[in-house]
């Protein structure tokens, strides 16, 4: 969680370094931009824009839009949407200090590969995760137990395009969203990956407490607290919020109502660009139920132990017991006098102090 923050004020200081029409040139819809450096201009150069210190910023041409994207060795930046182009850009803004601008395209690239490769392995943890999970709960359905062999590879199989068919729709979705994936999707990663957090936590707070550690509860236990509070406010806000701009259902409401008048509304090109906004509302907003139903399921399961924990001074716990190390090694990377003279008593003792130095295991 705190490497992720650093990485979320990475983007942050990438997103500002930007040039404030480049940005929003880059994460309109091309409903908005029309898909053309000329239009996109148009478009941006309508925007209430400011300087710093409170001035209008000067207009940009499409030849500025245009130079902006071979700059970084791409056709069009424009309603590049999603996230990921803005990071990289934005990125590659900030590291052409090393280089010049005959390395913006590199730094880029280099960003992309490094975002692709974080997303990756996340997909990959998580599709793992999930199939495991799947196949369980089939396992737990009378007729189907052998599901829960992960040696058996129809059911193996079967699970992992079942789990990947899930979450790969949702990026369809985003991907095709005519509001844009960014705008589409960022909500829903964001509040799932906190939740997710909360369900470590939880799990974490539990285990210290069955410990009988209760002392020590409040480290994960106040992280806990104020995860659950953040996240599932903002959950409560994208589920029942009225304004359509911040409300799934509101945005579902509003989008049907205008089409049910023959009417177009902001991001939309045509009926059936309505059509997919009013369904992937519907569905966000019934998977931000889902998981916030699951995660306060979870959290009420922990509570549950945990008072029965602190009620009985403790309770078993299925974490394996500690082992006393029986070799030696230096705290740090250099070891101290004292640190070096225990390793001449081992020695003297006919002793080796680490064997996996010698190829041991």
């Amino acid at each position: 969680m705190l490497t992720e923050s650093f990485v979320a004020v990475m983007a942050m200081v990438a997103a500002v370094s930007i040039d404030q029409h480049i940005y929003f040139a880059m994460n309109a819809p091309v409903a908005l931009t029309g898909g053309e450096p000329g239009s996109a201009a148009d478009y941006v150069n309508g925007l209430p824009l400011s300087t710093p210190s409170g001035g209008p910023v000067p207009p940009v041409d499409a030849a500025t839009l245009q130079q902006a994207a071979d700059s970084v060795g791409e056709e069009t930046i424009i309603s590049r949407t999603g996230g990921a182009p803005t990071l990289a850009f934005g990125m590659s803004e900030v590291m052409s200090v090393f280089g010049g601008e005959s390395l913006k395209s590199f730094w880029y690239h280099f960003a992309v590969m490094f975002e692709a490769l974080f997303i990756l392995t996340t997909v990959d943890a998580g599709t793992r995760v999930a199939r495991f999970m799947f196949s369980d709960a089939l396992g737990n359905v009378p007729g189907m137990a052998r599901f829960k062999d992960p040696s058996w590879r129809p059911g193996a199989w079967l699970c992992s395009l079942i789990v990947v068919a899930g979450w790969g729709s949702i990026l369809v979705m985003g991907i095709l969203d005519p509001l844009g994936g960014i705008y589409t999707l960022f909500p829903l990663f964001g509040i799932a990956n906190q939740l997710l957090a909360a369900i470590a936590l939880a799990v974490v707070t539990t285990i210290i407490v069955k410990q009988g550690n209760l002392r020590w509860a409040w480290i994960p236990g106040i992280a806990l607290v104020w995860d659950l509070l953040i996240t599932l406010w903002a959950s409560a806000l994208k589920i029942f919020s009225s304004n359509p701009k911040i409300g799934y259902f509101a945005q579902r409401d509003a989008f049907v109502e205008a089409r049910d008048k023959g009417e177009l509304l902001t991001g939309a090109a045509s009926p059936a660009d309505m059509d997919k906004i009013i369904f992937n509302s519907l569905v966000q907003g019934t998977l931000s139920i889902v998981f916030a139903v699951l995660v306060i399921i979870v959290v009420a399961a922990a509570v549950v132990v945990m008072v029965r924990a602190v009620r009985h001074g403790g309770l078993p716990t299925s974490e394996t017991e500690g082992v006393p190390s029986r070799i030696f090694a230096p705290s740090g990377p250099m070891a101290t006098p004292e640190e070096k003279q225990v390793l001449a008593e081992w020695r003297e003792a006919g002793l080796e102090p680490s064997p996996a130095a010698k190829g041991g295991h």
